[in-house]
């Protein structure tokens, strides 16, 4: 019997832990159980062709926020080619509203909802032949030989050490971001967030969970995304985790961890400062800063304890932070949306992301959506258009806003030239909302445009303002320009290149023979070491803002790991203009 596990991801550097996760639970049928891994970019033509010459006598699918309309049309075709198939969906997009999902989809035989793995382990024994009937499954709905729709009691929260580790062979996951989970449940009841429903807050044994981050390092693994709800909410386990990280590190693989950054203690808080740059990165919800905003959501946040941990541990310089806000919360309109904004803006955090409520089934923001005027898309996500507080106008702004942070400020590709810019008005959030409003009134909102591109397009903004700087902001440009890659084609607006080649060649004569700033070069000859860095002058220090003449040298083989610029160094001493 041939079973077909499929996921649908958002990227292809996606993968879907839960589908690998099932198979590797069923060890009894481990070999008839096969993982189709796809994503929503793809042809819904190629994937139902692909699905069918896979001839699979069972069909699942694993169901979420971003894939369930996707998942729905290629249920409904895959049913008129293969009729007899049994059809199973299971995820958090379907767990809510299961016998919902049988109603509205005649062409699927059952629904598994909440945790999977025992649920379909005791599927699996079902079609296998095994003593089971449907009826004393827990965690599934489905619909009986007649055609009624039952659905049974939950399934009692799995043991997450029996979950047997998925990555042994590392061949199906080249390319791809690697998942992974230590905890399951969250401690918290955040109001628009499913996490909160499970209270069974359960980790995975330690000792298992230090053997296989051993096979990530050793593996070389880039990155390693913990899929944890609150990492750090229980202070041995979070300390036990990356005390070994640090025991372990060979200089190379990346942790992605969620926390709460008002949980971080000092032990905690010391311990990151000890961390290798780039050995881990931290991802902190704050949502609003709203205090009225964070009691309705049932929140626990205490934004001034945040902003105090987030300034020391960027004053550690080592980590890479990414902080969220939720634009359509209760009780905040576009005024005090601003006020969020320019918060968590005045941090500096590596990310901003700025993102839109969306209106989950079966969480407590749903119950509540006639109270707070929510209206929202009827379609997965489910994104807010507008409530009591927020119109859809201020959505649409808060949409521009959002495209202006993404592409200039969370790039990392203007960082110096923002700096700059910020100072000509009251606010970051005022200076994203001028530059969205430039960006629809020239049309240029609805195009992709080439890094170059943007760089212009920054400029032409900052001349339609009428700024007394533009030499220095031109200036400016270049600097960030440089500072992420040594371009091959002179962009306009950087004017012509003023360091003279005499003095080009006596800079990398010298540096080869006696090296001051290019230390680790020794392998290479001047021309080599040319290629691998830049000189360019400045009027204006850019690093510093002093109105005074400067060279700087941009070396792209040493770059900082939080956010990939190249080192940089004032060598005017060295080159005289």
């Amino acid at each position: 019997m041939k079973v077909v596990l499929t996921a649908i991801n958002a990227k292809y550097i996606h993968s879907n832990l839960a589908v690998y996760c099932l198979r590797a639970y069923a060890k009894p049928y481990l070999e008839n159980i096969e993982i189709a891994e796809y994503t929503i970019n793809q042809s819904l033509d190629d994937i139902l062709l692909d699905l069918y010459k896979k001839r699979p006598d069972i069909l699942c699918f694993s169901c979420y926020i971003w894939n369930l309309t996707y998942v729905e049309e290629l249920v409904r075709e895959i049913h008129k080619l293969m009729p007899e198939l049994p059809i199973w969906l299971g995820g958090p997009e379907v767990t809510y509203d299961a016998k919902a999902v049988l109603e509205r989809l005649p062409e699927v035989t059952g629904v598994m909802f909440g945790e999977g793995e025992a649920t379909f382990l005791e599927v699996m024994n079902y079609y296998h032949g095994e003593e089971i009937r449907l009826e004393d499954i827990s965690g599934i709905a489905y619909r009986t030989v007649s055609g009624e729709m039952m659905q049974n009691a939950w399934r009692d929260p799995v043991d997450l050490s029996t979950v047997p580790f998925i990555y042994q062979d590392m061949e199906a996951f080249q390319n791809k971001i690697i998942y992974y989970e230590t905890s399951r449940g969250c401690p918290f009841s955040c109001s628009y967030c499913l996490s909160s429903i499970d209270k069974c807050l359960r980790f995975r044994d330690l000792e298992l969970v230090k053997q296989e981050l051993k096979f990530f390092i050793d593996a070389e693994v880039p990155q390693v995304k913990f899929v944890d709800r609150t990492f750090n909410c229980n202070h041995r386990h979070a300390m036990e985790v990356w005390k070994y990280l640090i025991e372990q590190d060979k200089g190379i693989t990346n942790f992605h961890f969620e926390v709460a950054a008002d949980l971080l203690n000092e032990e905690e808080i010391q311990l990151i400062g000890q961390m290798r740059p780039g050995l881990i990165q931290l991802e902190i919800g704050v949502q609003s800063t709203n205090e009225e905003t964070i009691r309705e959501i049932k929140r626990t946040m205490k934004f001034p304890e945040v902003a105090r941990i987030v300034k020391r541990i960027q004053a550690g310089g080592n980590i890479h932070q990414h902080l969220d806000l939720i634009a359509g919360l209760p009780y905040e309109n576009l005024e005090r949306f601003q006020k969020s904004f320019d918060d968590v803006y005045a941090l500096r955090p590596e990310q901003l992301q700025l993102g839109f409520l969306k209106v989950l089934k079966g969480s407590y923001m749903e119950e509540q959506k006639e109270s707070y005027g929510l209206i929202y898309k009827s379609k997965p996500p489910y994104e807010v258009l507008y409530t009591k507080w927020l119109s859809y106008e201020d959505v649409i702004l808060l949409k521009q806003v959002e495209e202006m942070v993404e592409v200039y400020y969370n790039s990392g590709q203007f960082s110096y030239t923002l700096e700059l810019l910020e100072q000509e008005f009251d606010s970051a959030f005022e200076m994203y909302r001028q530059l969205g409003r430039f960006y629809e009134s020239h049309q240029l909102h609805m195009m992709n445009h080439s890094r170059i591109t943007r760089y212009e397009i920054l400029l032409e903004f900052i001349q339609s303002m009428s700024l007394a700087r533009e030499v220095q902001y031109r200036e400016r440009l270049t600097f960030d320009l440089y500072l992420r890659e040594n371009v091959k084609s002179r962009p306009e607006f950087a004017g012509i290149h003023r360091v003279e080649k005499e003095e080009l060649n006596k800079f990398y004569e010298e540096e080869a023979e006696m090296p001051e700033y290019l230390k680790g070069y020794e392998a290479y000859d001047k021309r080599q070491m040319r290629k691998m860095t830049h000189l360019e002058w400045f009027g204006h220090n850019p690093m510093t803002g002093e109105e005074q003449p400067c060279v700087i040298l941009f070396d792209y083989r040493n770059r900082n790991p939080l956010n990939h610029q190249a080192s940089v160094f004032d060598v005017s001493k060295n080159l005289a203009k």
